[in-house]
């Protein structure tokens, strides 16, 4: 995805250089005399960083009681018994369908 937009930034670039009004601009500046030198400017000081004053200690965290045995653990409740379902009345046999002969084609007639 990113080379598209290079791509589409570089076409967007190269489509407004071939205008002509852009064209003529660029030999105008091209044609300037140069640009007086810039001027040196006076070095600044920088003033002291502010001093950061120090934080107080953190509290101690207070230590938590241990006791010596946990208690038990609770007990899982026992699943109730599900009452006697009387058998599934058994599904009645598909009866077989009986083969139907396979016949061959007949013979084709012999080209002489």
């Amino acid at each position: 995805m990113a080379s598209l937009n290079c791509f589409l930034v570089a076409f967007l670039m190269a489509l407004s250089f071939s205008s002509i009004n852009v064209s003529l601009a660029a030999r105008h500046l091209q044609q300037l005399p140069p640009l007086p030198p810039m001027p040196t400017l006076p070095a600044t000081t920088l003033p002291p960083l502010p001093t950061i004053p120090t934080l107080p200690p953190l509290p101690s965290i207070p230590a938590l009681p241990r006791p010596g045995v946990l208690p038990p653990l609770p007990s899982i409740p026992s699943m109730p018994t599900l009452p006697n379902v009387p058998p599934l009345p058994s599904i009645p046999s598909i009866p077989t369908i009986p083969s139907v002969p396979f016949l061959s084609p007949p013979p084709a007639p012999s080209t002489p």
